[in-house]
């Protein structure tokens, strides 16, 4: 057998989904952005019944309710993963269970993007679920053991979206509420709302895009919503781009910003640029330095 080594060109041909999650405070518009999707090629997951906003949107959804249908639909719509044992969930078990309640998964091919709304209410069904196994009670008491939910949540939460992550073919875009606080240093600080640190500190490494839909203003001083894509960014805003196609600043339309991820690639020594800060001048009562 030999060594199964993907090459260059058949990387390069092979289709692959961009996986990103955008957040942004309450009511800023993260579910319209379905209007910029094509209806006819967008699933929606409808966590938060929250569809008055897109009202009147041709496209198709589902809604899970339990943690066990996310699980469930993540299997769907992933496949399975090989490397798991059959008790385990996206197991190649569990996906033929999920299959045939379900049918054939080939009824989801003519979906190309997953639109997830929203990780925040994803976090709450999953601690409901937490809460109520094994590893939330003490061997010893038998009364509940919160570290040992949150330990629990952390993994379930890691595990789903990893196997969303790994379907590469389709685009998966989660949608999640962005809060904003002050740290002990009374500095304004921003942080994605999920239940528990662990997923909101390991999902920007599981994803290529991390993008805050923001409420920015203009030079006039007027309010207008933006994408904000880059990590350096003078607001401090959660961001990131895998790509290293967008500017520091988009346009909220994720059918647009999705076509920019897919132009040409920039050359590498064009993704990572270094422009040093210019040098402070020197007080008018000093010499310069440099001089």
């Amino acid at each position: 057998m030999a060594l199964p080594i993907i090459g260059a060109d058949q990387r390069l041909a092979e289709q692959r989904g961009v996986k990103g999650c955008i957040f942004g405070k309450s009511g800023i518009g993260k579910t319209s952005l379905l209007w910029t999707l094509d209806p006819g090629r967008t699933l929606f997951m409808d966590l938060e019944a929250g569809d008055l906003a897109i009202e009147g949107w041709a496209g198709d959804s589902i809604r899970p309710r339990t943690w066990t249908e996310c699980r469930d639909f993540a299997v769907f719509i992933g496949g399975p993963n090989p490397a798991l044992r059959d008790e385990q969930p996206y197991s190649p078990a569990h996906h033929a269970a999920v299959c045939q309640k379900f049918g054939d998964p080939a009824a989801l091919d003519r979906f190309d993007t997953i639109f997830v709304d929203s990780i925040t209410v994803a976090g709450r069904l999953c601690f409901g679920w937490c809460k109520g196994q094994p590893e939330a009670f003490s061997e010893k008491t038998g009364k509940p053991d919160v570290r040992g939910a949150y330990g629990l949540h952390g993994r379930e939460m890691i595990a789903w979206l990893t196997h969303l992550q790994h379907t590469r073919a389709k685009n998966v875009w989660f949608v999640g509420i962005l809060d904003e606080r002050l740290d002990d240093f009374n500095r304004k600080v921003f942080q994605p709302q999920i239940d528990g640190s662990k997923t909101g500190l390991e999902l920007p490494g599981k994803v290529d895009e991390v993008i805050t839909m923001a409420e920015l203003k203009s030079e006039g001083g007027e309010p207008y919503r933006a994408f904000v894509c880059q990590t350096i960014n003078p607001w401090g805003f959660p961001a990131k781009d895998r790509s290293g196609r967008l500017d520091r600043i988009e346009e909220p339309h994720l059918g647009r910003l999705m076509a920019k991820i897919r132009t040409p690639v920039s050359p590498a020594s064009a993704r990572l640029t270094y422009t040093p800060p210019p040098a402070d001048p020197a007080p008018a009562d000093q010499p310069n330095p440099q001089s």
